[in-house]
C-alpha cells in the first residue's frame, strides 16, 4: 500500500522519547526531560525585533526560493568572517532548518546503492535520509579511545568503489566531540584524488568549551571544492522553532538542483524568519550567544564531573554542544532498556545510545537549567544503585 522508501523509515528516536515523557506528564507524573537538543534561552531581543519589524512592514509574501539577497549576503559575509571562507551567493541555499538542507543534499547526489560513510555515534537523522534516497549507511565505529572521533586509517579502510559521501559532524551530537585542524587535514590527505562528497554538518560550531572550531571547507582547496557546509541557527541562536538552516557548495550545478528540489517541495522558507536571521548572522547577538555558550560551559563541567562520579557511569568530556554521552555498558548493555526503564522508573527521559549507533550508552541534553539537571542526575544515580 505505502511506497519502499516510507516503509524503510525509522521514526525519530529522540523524538519518540521526548514524546513518550509528554505523554507521562501529562499523566500527571512528574517527569524531567533531557532528550531534547534545544537550548532553554530564549532567542535574543535583536532577532525578535527583525522580525516584528518584518511583520509590521508587511514583508510577508513569497520570496525567492534560495531566500532574499540580503540574506544570502549575510550568510556569505557570516562565512568568510567567521571561518575564511569565500562563497558567492549562488552558492547558498537558505533551507527549513538542516534536516531540509540534509534532505535535499542526498536528493541530489544519493543513486541507489551509493554508499555513506557516517561515524558512530552518529545523529539519528543520517543514516534514515540516506536509507530513504536509496543509499548505504557505512557506519564507522567510534569510542572513548579516539574521542568518538575517526581516524585518517579507519576512513581509509571503510572507502570502497561505492562511496560517494563522508558525513563529518563537528561539534558532534551526540558526544560533543570537535575535530582539530590536525585531524580534519589528516581525513582530507585520504580524500585526496577521490570523488567523494564531505558533508560537513556545523550547527554547534558556536558553542566550543575547549580547543577552537574549524570549518571542514576551510582545510585546502581541494576539501572547500568538495565539501558541503550544512548549518544554521537553531542551536547557537535558540531559534530551534525558527526554522533556519543553509548550506553553502563551490558546486554552483549542486546549489541549481536543490533550489529546483526545493521550489517543488516547500519553496521559500517564511519571509519573517530571513528578515529574522540577518542580525544574527551579521553578528549583532553575539553577547547572547556568548552568555548562553558561558552558561552551557558551566553545565557541561557540572554533568562531566557528576556523571563520572556515579559507579558503573562514565563520559568523556564533550567539548562542544551541549550533551554528554554516557557510558552505562558495565551496569546494563542494553540502552533502550536502560532508558525506557529509567523513564518509568524516575520520570528521566534520556536518548539510548542504540539510535545514535552506539549501544550501551545514553545521550544527556544539559540544555535545561542546572536545579532540573542536579534532580535529573541524583534519579539517575538511585536508579543505578538499586540496578
Amino acid at each position: 500500500m505505502f511506497s519502499k522508501r516510507i516503509e524503510k523509515l525509522s521514526p525519530s528516536l529522540t523524538i519518540a522519547i521526548s514524546q513518550k515523557a509528554r505523554e507521562l506528564k501529562a499523566q500527571g507524573k512528574d517527569v524531567l526531560a533531557f532528550s531534547a537538543g534545544e537550548p532553554d534561552f530564549d532567542t535574543p531581543e535583536i532577532i525578535k525585533k527583525a522580525a516584528i519589524k518584518a511583520i509590521e512592514e508587511g514583508f510577508t509574501k513569497y520570496t525567492a526560493v534560495a531566500g532574499i539577497p540580503e540574506l544570502l549576503e549575510a550568510i556569505k559575509t557570516k562565512l568568510k568572517r567567521d571561518n575564511d571562507l569565500e562563497y558567492e551567493t549562488d552558492e547558498i541555499i537558505v533551507s527549513n532548518g538542516a534536516k531540509q538542507s540534509l534532505f535535499n543534499i542526498f536528493a541530489c547526489l544519493i543513486d541507489e546503492g551509493d554508499e555513506v560513510i557516517i561515524p558512530a555515534p552518529y545523529w539519528v537523522t543520517y543514516p534514515e535520509l540516506v536509507k530513504y534516497h536509496g543509499g548505504v549507511p557505512v557506519s564507522i565505529e567510534t569510542d572513548e579511545s579516539t574521542g568518538f572521533k575517526i581516524t585518517a586509517e579507519m576512513l581509509k579502510k571503510a572507502i570502497t568503489p561505492k562511496t560517494k559521501i563522508l558525513i563529518l559532524t563537528s561539534p558532534s551530537n551526540p558526544t560533543g566531540a570537535v575535530y582539530t585542524k590536525e585531524e580534519l587535514k589528516a581525513l582530507a590527505d585520504v580524500l585526496k584524488d577521490t570523488n567523494i562528497w564531505v558533508v560537513s554538518d556545523e550547527m554547534y560550531e558556536k558553542l566550543i568549551y575547549d580547543g577552537k572550531f574549524t570549518a571542514t571547507a576551510s582545510i585546502n582547496e581541494d576539501m572547500l571544492k568538495r565539501t558541503i557546509t550544512v548549518n544554521g541557527l537553531s542551536k547557537s541562536h535558540a531559534m530551534t522553532g525558527w526554522r533556519f538552516g543553509y548550506c553553502a557548495s563551490k558546486n554552483k550545478e549542486l546549489v541549481k538542483n536543490m533550489i529546483k528540489l526545493q521550489s517543488q517541495s516547500t519553496s521559500n522558507i517564511n519571509s519573517i524568519t530571513q528578515k529574522a536571521a540577518i542580525p544574527a548572522l551579521l553578528g549583532e547577538a553575539d553577547a547572547d550567544v556568548e552568555m548562553m555558550r558561558k552558561e552551557f560551559e558551566k553545565r557541561r563541567n557540572f554533568v562531566y564531573e557528576a556523571f563520572n562520579k556515579i559507579p558503573g557511569l562514565s563520559a568523556a568530556k564533550p567539548a562542544g554542544a551541549f550533551y554528554i554521552f554516557v557510558n552505562h555498558k558495565e551496569i546494563m548493555p542494553e540502552s533502550m532498556s536502560f532508558a525506557l526503564t529509567l523513564l518509568e522508573d524516575k520520570g528521566v527521559a534520556v536518548v539510548p545510545g542504540v539510535g545514535f549507533g552506539s549501544e550501551g550508552y545514553f545521550r544527556f541534553s544539559f540544555a535545561t537549567d542546572i536545579e532540573t539537571i542536579k534532580e535529573g542526575i541524583k534519579r539517575i544515580e538511585e536508579f543505578v544503585k538499586a540496578l
